[in-house]
């Protein structure tokens, strides 16, 4: 088990670089599948995410490697020329929730798939009904069972996909399927996030014909084949987010670079109600605030453009120490409070019902032995420890590596007091 070890009451100044986004990467490998030909991402952090998928394209008879590259980031080589399995077994699809992202790029190279149930944080239900009713909808056969999806492509043709929900997952899963399926295929009320852009244009880089992402209805023509290509994903607008919210809370003068603003204007609007002062120029953007952050008054998830699900966690953290009450709604993920329980170890005010919680600010809250309980809620600890009161050791950092990389590191280039400490059992062992 590794920790962070953090002491609290540090201001953050400086600049910190946004990596690319994680979100980005795994549907983007998904797509690696359907390739005859090498390609290279550029700048990939080596997210724990991104190195399952990996390990599942390698098992499929892929091929992929780090090599060093321009960036700060090493550059992924990826072959999948050589594809010959079409299945992902549970030891792998266990330990990332991207995954079931291979389903619909396994049918469309091979015709036919087999795929356990994902894994990753365990954040609610998340069910995959939506994935399974777009692929029978294009005319794949699909078995539910033990544990498994069987998915037969041989009658797979193209047409219209109607999604109950604009899913992600779903989205991505259609329009991967249906790159290579003969015809004109249209997706109907899908996911409009900025990583369904990011894929259609890498898969269009490979020579898919793909339009409308971003709206409510993606086109999609179908080709015989996609080549190689060499492909930068975007910036990670959650990533960007954290340290946003980061230095609403504790910072002096924070530049974050290399991000997209418009993929944050939610954040930026409620960010604007705590007094911060927000200057937006180009790829960067620089909050600073010089007293106690006031209180953003309400914040309900919802789909993009809504306030994302992702920052609702980090959110609570800013909410806990602002002054004032805070209102947070919780609409996509029926378990995605689980960091509650460990900030109220630290002293924040929290009370919730029916996945509705009224945060009441605290000018102080104090140090504790907490355990991360998902990825994002990681980042809300993490970021409570910052601002508490003597000393935070943050247990089950490595969920906080499935999204975050060498966080610590980054914070501590900003003047924050956070180390990585490994441990055996208990945290009193810890060197």
């Amino acid at each position: 088990m590794e920790s962070f070890y953090i002491v609290g009451g540090s201001s953050l100044e400086g600049e910190v670089e946004i990596d690319t986004a994680k979100n980005s990467l795994l549907p983007i490998l998904a797509g690696c599948i359907l390739v005859d030909g090498e390609i290279l991402l550029e700048n990939v952090p080596k997210y724990s995410d991104v190195l399952y998928m990996c390990m599942i394209l390698e098992h499929l008879g892929g091929k992929t490697k780090f090599t060093q590259g321009k960036f700060a980031n090493q550059d992924l080589y990826i072959d999948c020329r050589d594809i010959i399995y079409s299945d992902v077994p549970n030891e792998l699809a266990c330990k990332v929730r991207s995954s079931i992202f291979t389903l619909g790029s396994i049918l469309g190279r091979k015709k036919i798939a087999k795929v356990s149930y994902p894994g990753g944080c365990d954040i609610g239900l998340r069910p995959i009904d939506i994935h399974l009713s777009g692929l029978k909808q294009m005319g794949c056969k699909v078995v539910d069972k033990n544990g498994y999806i069987y998915a037969d492509g041989s009658k797979l043709r193209s047409g219209d996909v109607m999604l109950s929900f604009p899913s992600v997952g779903a989205t991505e899963n259609i329009m991967m399927l249906a790159t290579l399926t003969e015809g004109e295929s249209r997706i109907f009320n899908p996911a409009r996030e900025p990583e369904i852009v990011d894929l259609q244009n890498f898969l269009n880089s490979c020579g898919a014909k793909i339009t409308g992402a971003g709206s409510n209805l993606i086109t999609i023509k179908g080709v015989k084949k996609l080549h190689g290509c060499e492909y930068q994903a975007i910036s990670d607008r959650i990533e960007a987010g954290t340290f946003l919210i980061a230095g609403a809370m504790c910072g002096k003068e924070l530049v974050v670079k290399n991000v997209n603003q418009e993929h944050n204007q939610e954040l930026l609007a409620k960010l604007s109600k705590t007094v911060c002062n927000l200057i937006c120029d180009d790829d960067r953007i620089i909050i600073s605030r010089t007293r106690r952050p006031l209180s953003f008054g309400e914040v309900e998830t919802a789909v993009y453009p809504g306030f994302p699900t992702d920052l609702q966690a980090p959110m609570f953290a800013l909410a806990s120490i602002s002054d004032g009450y805070s209102l947070i709604i919780e609409n996509l993920f029926e378990a995605r409070f689980k960091h509650i329980g460990e900030l109220l170890k630290m002293g924040c005010d929290i009370r919730c019902k029916n996945g509705v919680c009224i945060v009441k600010g605290k000018e102080k809250i104090y140090g504790a032995e907490v355990n991360v309980p998902d990825l994002r809620g990681g980042a809300a600890l993490t970021l409570a420890g910052l601002v508490a009161e003597g000393y935070t050791t943050i247990n089950n950092v490595e969920l906080i590596d499935r999204g975050y990389f060498h966080l610590e590191d980054k914070l501590s280039s900003l003047g924050a007091h956070v180390k990585r400490i490994k441990c055996e059992k208990k945290v009193d062992n810890c060197s």
